[in-house]
């Protein structure tokens, strides 16, 4: 059933392009900001389902679905995510294989600066591609990626020709500030950033969660990375001895301004591991339920 919400916030969005095709600037930024992130934000959430392969039995499915959803945010990233991302979970710490952890040069180039996270925010899309070049290990380009590449090029290229600049550039400062310089982009601090002692993943238990396909649920996503968004609640809920024990977090916008301002958290906040087992090079690394399918005789 979540393939209607991906519909449902692509025509969001889409609507919302259609509507202020002609409408002043200020409220194009207006509206981008306190409607458009949202709707962008969580239709990253919903890629990120896909990538997981929670929404269809299909592999194909799944990567159309993720495809879908990632329309209205102009760069084509959907199949990207889902490669990149499967790693994450794999070899989660390890900086050659991990996309989540910064660079070097980037975490040294923003530390702990408050115009420095604030650039590292607003261009947090653009920091996220310099780290490609980094996973070498990673296969970046096939026939899904080309597909990726076509729709999302036909898609943007009919906005502009329809509806116009303003139109596109409703949709591409919805993305920007769904992932960046807004209360949302606490969302990537909150997750892996050590902003209680020594602990690596932690949870958002606040109300954005609702909007936001219960993606704050990140410590119960690691642990069971195969239960699809609408359960993960039920995790908590039925083993709270392992998680109310563990620090989390309960608002985005305070984490939001925390990061700005405590020279305490930086780039460097993070967990790095050199040892990555005996794994060898160019290995696969599946989603979680495809893996558990294959043990099933």
């Amino acid at each position: 059933m979540t393939i209607f919400a991906i519909i449902g916030l692509v025509a969001f969005q889409v609507t919302g392009a259609v509507l202020l095709a002609h409408q002043p600037w200020w409220l194009i930024f207006v509206a981008a900001y306190f409607l458009g992130a949202f709707a962008d934000h969580s239709l990253f959430v919903m890629i990120h389902e896909c990538a997981h392969r929670l929404l269809f039995k299909s592999p194909e499915a799944n990567r159309w679905a993720g495809m879908l959803a990632n329309m209205p945010q102009i760069f084509p990233s959907s199949v990207s995510f889902e490669r990149y991302h499967i790693k994450h979970h794999s070899f989660q710490g390890i900086h050659e294989l991990d996309a989540d952890l910064p660079n070097r040069w980037e975490a040294k180039l923003i530390n702990n600066y408050f115009i420095g996270k604030i650039i590292w925010l607003l261009f947090y899309p653009l920091f996220q591609v310099f780290r490609i070049s980094r996973l070498k290990e990673i296969k970046p380009f096939d026939k899904w990626v080309a597909a990726n590449w076509t729709i999302q090029i036909l898609f943007t290229v009919a906005i502009f020709y329809f509806l116009g600049p303003k139109a596109f550039v409703f949709l591409l400062a919805s993305f920007f500030f769904s992932v960046g310089l807004h209360p949302l982009g606490a969302r990537w601090i909150q997750e892996h950033y050590l902003t209680h002692g020594e602990q690596e993943t932690y949870s958002y238990y606040g109300g954005l969660n609702l909007v936001a396909f219960n993606v704050g649920y990140h410590n119960e996503h690691h642990d069971f990375p195969s239960v699809p968004w609408n359960k993960l609640p039920e995790i908590k809920s039925t083993a709270p001895a392992y998680y109310d024990s563990l620090s989390s977090h309960r608002s985005w916008t305070k984490l939001f301004f925390r990061f700005l301002f405590d020279r305490e958290i930086s780039l460097y906040s993070r967990i790095i591991r050199k040892d990555r087992g005996r794994v060898p090079l160019f290995d696969e690394s599946k989603p979680d339920a495809e893996m558990v399918a294959e043990k099933v005789y």
